[in-house]
């Protein structure tokens, strides 16, 4: 077994642990399918934290409008009368005109929350540093965990058009949305390691045991002895002054500080890097 710190950028994301012989094939969309299940959690997190603070969702046709508008146009929720929380509700305006404002009592919304809690945190990014490894079957519970808080409040369901309701059946439409340019498809997805794209027609074991490429020397063999040879040959100069203590020393090409530089002009820092 091995344990893959899987990051985004330099931003911790989860440890997965996994076995050498798993094709990266697999790996890469067994990844994918865990970061785009945390970010499913997460989409419904906030919405049930709406849907505890402002009621169910609006049918698209009356969203944003005012109450004189919904009036002049003689709009109804018809969904408001079917879905009605357990123990009855509160009213509370939604300023962005979004939702219903019909709020489940402090019990219902209380049950909703701590739920949440307890979703974000089964995925959070903070089991890394608790060194837990997430799999796809926590990502199934935590959804389980929303889904039947959200069972136990609305006994009756959600509305179809509910963001919520349409996460938990596979029907979101993220399209135009911030959301929906975080979530990565499974096709398109790549793992990297060590500034290397890992290969999916090849297995993890293929990689195992690869440190990153050794850094290319900043000189060659060749120019190393050259300048061994120079310094050897300073010693040497330097010897014969304190047996000779004149001024000669002055004519010697080794006293010039730049000799050196005219000697060595042209030679590059050659550094490694990923190949562009």
């Amino acid at each position: 077994m091995v344990q893959l710190h899987i990051k985004q950028g330099s931003e911790s994301q989860f440890l997965l642990d996994t076995t050498v012989d798993i094709a990266v094939e697999d790996l890469t969309k067994q990844v994918a399918a865990i970061y785009n299940g945390r970010l499913k959690i997460d989409r419904i997190c906030t919405e049930i934290c709406e849907l505890a603070d402002h009621g169910t969702f609006l049918p698209i046709n009356m969203q944003g409008l005012t109450d004189e508008q919904i009036e002049e146009l003689k709009l109804k929720d018809e969904w408001a009368e079917k879905c009605v929380p357990s123990g009855g509700f509160e009213f509370k305006k939604d300023e962005m005109g979004r939702r219903n404002g019909q709020v489940p009592n402090q019990a219902m919304k209380n049950v909703l929350k701590r739920t949440v809690e307890e979703a974000k945190a089964l995925i959070s990014k903070k089991q890394v540093q608790a060194n837990v490894c997430v799999t796809m079957e926590m990502v199934k519970d935590a959804l389980d965990q929303l889904r039947g808080a959200v069972m136990i409040v609305y006994p009756m369901g959600l509305p179809p058009h509910d963001p919520i309701r349409e996460e938990f059946e596979g029907k979101e439409d993220l399209s135009g949305l911030q959301a929906g340019k975080l979530v990565t498809e499974e096709a398109e997805a790549q793992l990297w390691w060590a500034g290397k794209e890992l290969q999916r027609s090849k297995k993890l074991s293929d990689y195992r045991g690869q440190g990153a490429p050794a850094r290319e020397p900043i000189i060659s063999e060749d120019e190393q002895k050259k300048m061994m040879m120079y310094y050897y040959r300073r010693q040497e100069e330097l010897k014969k002054l304190d047996e000779n203590d004149d001024e000669s020393y002055l004519d010697s090409d080794w006293s010039d500080r730049h000799a050196l530089k005219r000697q060595f002009q042209g030679v590059k820092d050659i550094r490694w890097g990923p190949r562009k």
